[in-house]
């Protein structure tokens, strides 16, 4: 167990490393940690949870706001997932806690029974990031904070397999009033592709396609030609997440296969 920082400061030396790889245009910097409260996604549009591996309980969530949600949805690549942008950003929470996180979970914060106390197992610290305005936030259990191991260095971590706002009214209840953060400075428009450079995106190159019956793909052998759906010379598409963005001509690269761009497709032609 780190016995090096108290939950506080540990919350806080998190939420800094999260910060450091969350996608955002202008840096992130965490502001005092707080004791989480039920209403806190209110003031976010989307978020991840991620469970935690090697001997630290418990699991991290960190929420972001309208400007990543919109940008992530919006891009012209296709719609992104919440979970893979901020996946770097819980890996990096991770091992900031001594483990390492697995695949992240995209959360949906205007689900009717979603409960952030319930999927944090009972009490937890809040860390907001601020950006222009509040632009995010890390969410620790209490019991993972106590649980916490020394920090693993990024160098020594094994690879992580790496897979809007509710709407809910405050209540009027008695007892200390919710925490909900406060948008202090205006912020900008959305500013699109600016928040989504540092976002892994997953990118293939297709030589081209055919179809085939059940009974001719049970009678693939070794040695087997398939005729695709495509002349010798032609250009390879290049798709990123599914889209085709451009094409190319294969090369080979120090004994490995590449793509040279030759054509790069608008807006209008990529589907």
């Amino acid at each position: 167990m780190s016995d090096v920082l108290d939950p506080t400061a540990l919350a806080e030396a998190v939420a800094e490393a999260a910060a450091a790889a969350l996608p955002a245009v202008t840096p992130l910097t965490p502001a005092p940690a707080q004791p989480g409260s039920p209403h806190v996604t209110a003031a976010f549009a989307g978020g991840a949870v991620v469970e935690l591996d090697g001997g630290v309980p418990g699991r991290v969530v960190v929420l972001v706001g309208t400007e990543l949600v919109e940008a992530l949805a919006s891009s012209p690549l296709g719609g992104l997932d919440v979970a893979a942008a901020v996946q770097p950003a819980l890996d990096a929470a991770a091992l900031r806690l001594g483990a390492r996180a697995r695949g992240a979970r995209t959360l949906d914060l205007d689900a009717e029974d979603f409960d952030i106390s319930t999927l944090l197992g009972g009490a937890f610290s809040t860390v907001p990031l601020i950006g222009t305005g509040i632009a995010a936030a890390v969410l620790v259990p209490e019991t993972t904070l106590a649980g916490a191991r020394e920090p693993i260095s990024p160098e020594d971590a094994v690879p992580t397999a790496a897979e809007a706002v509710a709407a809910a009214a405050l209540s009027a209840g008695d007892g200390p009033e919710p925490f909900v953060p406060a948008f202090g400075a205006p912020v900008a428009p959305p500013r699109g592709l600016e928040l989504l450079q540092g976002v892994d995106m997953e990118v293939t190159v297709e030589l081209g396609r055919t179809r085939m019956t059940v009974r001719d793909l049970l009678a693939l052998t070794p040695g087997a030609v398939l005729e695709l759906d495509r002349a010798a010379g032609s250009p390879a598409d290049l798709l990123v997440n599914g889209r085709l963005v451009a094409r190319g001509e294969v090369v080979v690269v120090d004994e490995d296969f590449g793509l040279r761009v030759t054509e790069i497709l608008d807006a209008n032609a990529a589907v």
